[in-house]
């Protein structure tokens, strides 16, 4: 069963949340980090991507950008731009795109939990990736961003958080680049803690949404800081890290879609035909095409779009990984036809975010970069899970959650 606890979370005063506020350090580069923070001496970035405190060119590896995020972490505290809570809260982070609104609870998650598998993954990690983070945690003694999970949805859940809902948020706002709108609440009550506490400590799984580096790099970390500790209880603070927790049926994935580079010496009549063996092709013409259904895909070509539709036995629904629209186009596409084996180290492939929509595709493939694009039917929560309960890994660039999570409304501290 899933353990989880509150904590005094470290949150920028109500007046300058929205200047200490940014968007998550693995959705932009340096530069475009570099170009939001200017002039904003109190932006997140400076924490989360403090290569941008040095001269452009500078490795955001190079141990000094570490040590540089840990000093500027300090300074945001000693200004008051971030300030610990007196006492420890749940909080509800909610989040508005397109006029739906998304309810989440944030708590510390355990790392045991990680470590055991009760909070299960779907994706494989990369070792690099999970060092980086490990680096930035060990070194802030702190969960600076959120990890992203799900929970099953209950009842008992959503009236407690909209008993906090209905009142003024500590924070509200709307964020200038993407239009979306967020919302924070702070849980104080001692009942609602205890009980928020007892219904997650009855649920046999929690699922990572998004974030697994994250979660990764949180869990190692707190595990080698018990080991290090000769006194070590189980109850430490670094048992812990912090997740935003949302009930399942209120999520949404977008597609993940895909752009590659040639067409393995073939032309595209060649391509066409190989493809027609495994999908039933059916030209749209120059007006974009969106996946109707699943099992149904988008393709870009020499200025057209194309539905494809995988044809009978080349998927198996019974499969939890084989009826994935991304396992059907990636055996049968990527893998056998244009010969991009490996989807984590191929140079030829590319990735691209639904919420960037397909005008991104046909821009990408028109300008010459790209010569073929696909956009894929999203994933569902439920294929998601089904996957994760199995024991199972889902490909590469499946999913896209959308609303990212606003980084720097709060933060937890490992001691």
């Amino acid at each position: 069963m899933a353990r989880i606890k509150p904590f005094k979370g470290i949150r920028p005063p109500r007046n300058l949340v929205t200047e200490v506020a940014s968007r998550p350090y693995d959705v932009l580069n340096s530069e475009e980090a570099r170009e939001e923070a200017k002039g904003n001496e109190k932006s997140l970035y400076h924490i989360i991507k403090p290569e941008i405190d040095f001269p452009v060119g500078t490795d955001e590896h190079d141990p000094r950008v570490y040590e540089k995020a840990a000093q500027n972490f300090q300074m945001f505290q000693d200004k008051g731009w971030l300030v610990q809570d007196d006492k420890e809260n749940y909080y509800v982070y909610a989040q508005t795109m397109n006029g739906k609104t998304q309810y989440g609870l944030v708590v510390c998650a355990y790392v045991e939990d990680y470590l055991n598998g009760v909070i299960k993954k779907h994706e494989l990690t990369r070792r690099d990736k999970e060092e980086d983070r490990m680096k930035h945690v060990r070194v802030n003694n702190a969960n600076v961003e959120p990890v992203f999970f799900a929970f099953p949805d209950n009842a008992e859940l959503d009236a407690i958080v909209k008993k906090y809902t209905v009142k003024e948020p500590e924070y509200d706002f709307v964020a200038e680049l993407d239009g979306f709108g967020h919302h924070f609440w702070v849980i104080d009550d001692e009942n609602d803690i205890k009980r928020i506490t007892e219904i997650f400590g009855q649920m046999p799984a929690l699922y990572i949404a998004d974030g697994h580096h994250r979660s990764a790099a949180a869990a190692l970390v707190g595990a080698e800081k018990a080991k290090q500790n000769p006194n070590h209880r189980g109850d430490e603070e670094y048992n812990f890290f912090m997740a935003v927790c949302f009930p399942a049926n209120q999520l949404t994935i977008i597609d993940y879609n895909r752009v590659v580079k040639d067409l393995n010496g073939l032309t595209d009549e060649q391509f066409i035909e190989k493809v027609s063996k495994y999908f039933d092709v059916e030209c749209k013409g120059t007006e974009i095409y969106h996946p109707a259904k699943l099992h149904n895909f988008s393709m870009y070509l020499g200025g057209k779009w194309y539905s494809l539709t995988a044809k009978e036995g080349t998927y198996d629904d019974n499969d939890p990984i084989g009826v994935l629209d991304v396992t059907i186009s990636s055996n049968h596409i990527l893998d056998e036809i244009l010969g991009i084996k490996d989807l984590r180290s191929d140079k030829r492939i590319d990735f691209v975010g639904g919420i960037r929509g397909l005008e991104e595709l046909k821009k990408r493939v028109d300008s010459g970069e790209m010569k073929v694009a696909l956009a894929l039917y999203p994933v569902s929560m439920k294929q998601l899970i089904d996957i994760a309960d199995t024991g199972n890994i889902m490909p590469p660039k499946t999913t896209w959650f959308e609303p990212k999570l606003r980084s720097g409304l709060v933060i937890h501290k490992l001691s």
